[in-house]
């Protein structure tokens, strides 16, 4: 019956959580496509054999779309690092937490939650490599650090080979922040910087180099992908909830983080007072996948509250 379900999944980046007959959590992954990840299980296992004696174990799945791929890996970790089921390795991810650093006029890829304090902090992400490369980017269109009032002898060379100075500081700051705060018409002007020094590099035959920026390219995607699901700040404790076809579902926010995930059936007379509490900027989220939810259902859920 579980794998008649995987057709119902979004082609869709999320996470997915299997269940046994008991009900009880068997493991939890993200994907990048929901429904070909799922429909793995039960075709090719490639590295993952150590699960095959999992698969027929499998009666229900649970599904959650996430708006980029960051963002599900973030909620994977979120739910592995409060609870591990049997068939997981590892408590939490595989992905160190970072954050970007602006301060005195350098960017840096600090891990999170930074310990020296001053300066914009961006974040977090995860990944240090994808953290770093993204700075790499930044400083490759945006040279902030050749712009400090006191150079020495080479940084001196090289911005006046850039063509930059003091005088463009402001105005790279201005764009960085714009930048990591995910504005589109930044993130856009960054990107297109980045392709046409690719493309300039690989009609000069740097064939390295274009790969090395194409790389830049891949991380500025991901440090400004949709990712709610965990905060710099831990802002108040929250819950969300979202209601379809007699299916609650519900989502707790705790320390600015969403680390919970429940669902159960529900008539829509006992969800309203619940889904009505949803903070403006979890409705869309927890809608949608309470949508999802109904879809996954493989019988009837009962109606009482």
């Amino acid at each position: 019956m579980s794998r008649s379900l995987v057709p119902r999944l979004p082609v869709a980046p999320g996470v997915y959580r299997f269940r046994d007959v008991r009900g009880r959590v068997l493991y939890i992954g993200r994907a990048t496509e929901l429904r070909y990840r799922v429909g793995s299980y039960w075709t090719d296992l490639g590295k993952r054999r150590h699960l095959a004696r999992m698969v027929p174990q499998i009666t229900r799945i649970e599904a959650l779309t996430c708006d980029s791929v960051h963002e599900a890996a973030w909620l994977e970790r979120n739910l592995l690092e409060r609870s591990k089921p049997r068939w997981n390795r590892t408590r939490g991810g595989q992905e160190v937490p970072f954050c970007i650093r602006l301060a005195d006029f350098t960017l840096q890829a600090v891990h999170w939650p930074p310990v020296a304090s001053g300066g914009l902090i961006f974040g977090p992400y995860l990944g240090g490599t994808q953290a770093r490369l993204a700075v790499s980017a930044l400083e490759r269109v945006l040279p902030l650090r050749y712009t400090a009032d006191r150079l020495g002898g080479s940084q001196r060379d090289m911005a006046a080979i850039l063509g930059v100075g003091a005088g463009d500081r402001d105005h790279f700051v201005t764009l960085i922040t714009a930048f990591l705060r995910r504005e589109p018409a930044a993130v856009s002007a960054v990107r297109a910087r980045l392709a046409e020094l690719r493309d300039r590099a690989s009609e000069r035959l740097g064939f390295e180099l274009a790969a090395r920026i194409q790389q830049e390219i891949e991380a500025v995607d991901w440090v400004v992908a949709e990712q709610k699901v965990t905060t710099l700040t831990p802002g108040d404790d929250a819950e969300a909830y979202g209601w379809s076809g007699g299916v609650l579902v519900r989502f707790q926010i705790r320390a600015g983080r969403l680390s919970g995930w429940e669902q159960r059936g529900c008539s829509q007379r006992a969800a309203e007072p619940h889904v009505a509490r949803t903070p403006p900027q979890w409705r869309d989220f927890a809608n949608r996948n309470a949508e999802l939810a109904t879809r996954l259902v493989a019988e009837s859920v009962p109606s009482g509250s």
